[in-house]
């Protein structure tokens, strides 16, 4: 898992691929569709029609799907949770809140956050296996706000799951020489448990396939690891011993660009050494 800085980008930013870029018409048309489909929804809900308005959620589907482009070009076209491109397989748009019903750890399914099925501050790309396990998961920690659509409070919430789109959640997330994801040394019970249960109910380790790239990740970096202390003990009587040193190096920041894949697996590879020569090299 990496971070998605979702809250300071656009469709419309400069730095994106042409083919990619919005226009600011056709983004504050996106927008506007939004608004309007949320009014319906809203509608709809006021009536009683429960099914209706999922109905109408499902129906106008296409209209975050338009979105995919641009939500992908924000990962280098990862998967958000896993952080693997076809390892996790298909990637979709997923509803971080889930739109049309939500499942708590106990007790009776409670509606969804169905009036931000169309706010993109909501989405995530997610691979088809996270994707599915996950559904309409989103349990809060006992005795943590609710948001409801006459009393939005989403920021006062306290979910089980890590969100990509918070730089904090994501530090949470650590990976050991298995493959598997696991509670980053040293955080709170609490924050244990969120990991714990991210890790389970969106199979980040489950998922044999994911796990073993992540295995093979972790060996080809502890390799240029080797490689790299060795040249650097001798780099300073040896030419060929610091050439080896810079591509090495190149190597190595490669493997932990946020674009490259599992490149999270590879920082932590270089974090638990708790070598200072190699922390300056992760980036």
């Amino acid at each position: 898992m990496i971070f998605i800085d979702l809250e300071s980008k656009l469709p419309t930013d400069a730095d994106l691929p042409a083919e990619i870029r919005w226009s600011q018409a056709d983004w504050d048309a996106w927008l506007a569709e939004a608004a309007r489909l949320v009014a319906e929804l809203a509608k709809l809900h006021a009536a009683g029609k429960i099914k209706e308005r999922n109905e109408l959620i499902d129906k106008h589907g296409g209209h975050w799907g338009k979105l995919k482009p641009w939500l992908l070009a924000l990962s280098g076209g990862k998967c958000w949770f896993t952080e693997a491109r076809d390892i996790a397989s298909h990637l979709d748009v997923e509803h971080f809140r889930p739109k049309k019903a939500a499942r708590n750890i106990k007790g009776p399914e409670r509606d969804g956050y169905w009036w931000l099925a169309f706010d993109y501050t909501n989405f995530r790309i997610a691979g088809t296996v996270p994707n599915r396990k996950k559904g309409a998961w989103f349990p809060l920690r006992y005795g943590s706000q609710c948001s409801t659509f006459t009393r939005r409070c989403e920021g006062d919430e306290v979910p089980h799951f890590l969100d990509p789109t918070n730089a904090y959640d994501v530090t949470l997330l650590a990976f050991d020489e298995e493959g598997k994801a696991v509670p980053a040394p040293g955080i709170a019970r609490w924050e244990e448990v969120r990991v714990r249960r991210t890790v389970e109910r969106l199979k980040l380790t489950e998922h044999q396939a994911l796990a073993e790239e992540r295995r093979k990740v972790w060996q080809n970096t502890t390799k240029l690891i080797n490689k790299y202390l060795l040249a650097l003990s001798d780099a300073g009587t040896s030419a060929a011993a610091r050439e080896r040193l810079k591509g090495t190096a190149r190597e190595i920041v490669c493997l932990t660009k946020s674009e490259a894949e599992l490149s999270a697996v590879a920082k932590w590879c270089i974090l638990l050494r708790n070598e200072p020569k190699l922390l300056r090299l992760v980036a």
